[in-house]
């Protein structure tokens, strides 16, 4: 295929504490993937400072964008369109990035596609895997949503359940901010579980045995507090490498549960996992555990296709191009966006 015949793609993403830009060739090739992390930032404040992420995408954005465009090795008259994350995230993350991507489509005159981030994260599968099979079931887990996925084919997808309070990431955040182990928490949390016993102490699996394929991580949040205090009130020692694996064991099993309830239920050929929390190992290996009686693969991005990106962005991007599925230059961030 000749250059002129690439479906090229400039996409931004914004939704947080990431800024990013990434050039993508016919929905699945990264010609570049550049992301301006604000973790440093962020960290004193164990956690995304708004004001501070906004006025960071706006001294990252062209920078980000001018690396995108040289380590693709093109013009910005090569592009084919330009894409953007308008939703969910923060407001003014969102506003920095979808204002851009529309002055450069207006300027060019090229198409302008706005791009859910939920499914950003699930078509980072498609980038890494060039043969999952559907029916798929998915699982995605980050650090604002938790949504179980039933699709037949990419692009039309069923809702089985969500989280209806913190999202698992979001409880891993503030577990390990309470624990005063440092952000992100995922990571953190995961390293120091290594050193802990996950049978340690029995926290409640919430909605785990009810018939809902919805989660619920507030009160695992609120238990593990509640269990630290009553330590310190009656002046016992504190295991922190305990809690850490018995709160991130009892995360995965109500993860797990739903999964293979949708098993259960569902005719399925994959099943693929998307959000930051698919980078967690002990998740993965678990699921592959538990995925081995019933023959189906399972199948996660790239360690650096799970964080916020732009690549994923830039799939999604592509199969809206070439159904001609282009977004009004009005299209207005919606921080509440849901799939």
């Amino acid at each position: 295929m000749d250059r002129k015949d690439d479906i090229l793609i400039l996409a931004l993403e914004t939704s947080c504490d990431e800024t990013a830009a990434a050039v993508v060739k016919n929905g699945q090739e990264i010609e570049s993937n550049i992301v301006a992390s604000q973790i440093d930032w962020h960290r004193k404040y164990g956690g995304v400072v708004p004001e501070i992420a906004s006025r960071k995408h706006l001294e990252f954005i062209n920078p980000v964008i001018a690396e995108a465009i040289t380590e693709a090795g093109i013009k910005f008259e090569d592009l084919s369109a330009v894409a953007a994350t308008y939703g969910p995230g923060l407001v003014g993350g969102l506003l920095v990035g979808l204002s851009t991507a529309k002055a450069l489509a207006y300027a060019m005159g090229k198409p302008f596609i706005g791009v859910n981030h939920i499914a950003g994260h699930i078509y980072a599968n498609f980038i890494s895997h060039s043969n999952i099979k559907t029916p798929v079931v998915c699982l995605t887990v980050s650090g604002g949503h938790t949504d179980l996925l039933y699709f037949i084919n990419p692009g039309s997808y069923d809702i089985l359940g969500r989280t209806r309070d913190d999202a698992a990431g979001e409880a891993f955040d503030k577990v390990a901010r309470f624990l005063k182990l440092g952000y992100p928490g995922g990571p953190v949390i995961e390293d120091r579980a290594r050193q802990g016993n996950p049978a340690a102490i029995n926290f409640t699996r919430a909605l785990i045995n009810e018939d809902t394929y919805d989660f619920s991580f507030s009160g695992l949040k609120t238990a593990v507090i509640n269990y630290v205090h009553n330590k310190n009130q009656k002046n016992e020692e504190l295991n922190i490498a305990d809690i850490a694996a018995s709160f991130q064991e009892t995360v995965i099993d109500m993860l797990v549960s739903k999964v293979l309830k949708a098993l259960d239920e569902y005719e399925t050929r994959s099943v693929i996992l998307s959000g930051g929390v698919a980078a967690n190992r002990t998740l993965r290996n678990r699921l592959k555990e538990e995925l081995k009686p019933t023959g189906l693969s399972l199948y996660y991005p790239d360690n650096e296709l799970c964080t916020d990106n732009a690549a994923m962005i830039g799939s999604v991007a592509y199969y809206k191009y070439v159904n001609r599925d282009f977004s009004p230059l009005s299209l207005n961030a919606n921080p509440n966006l849901k799939l």
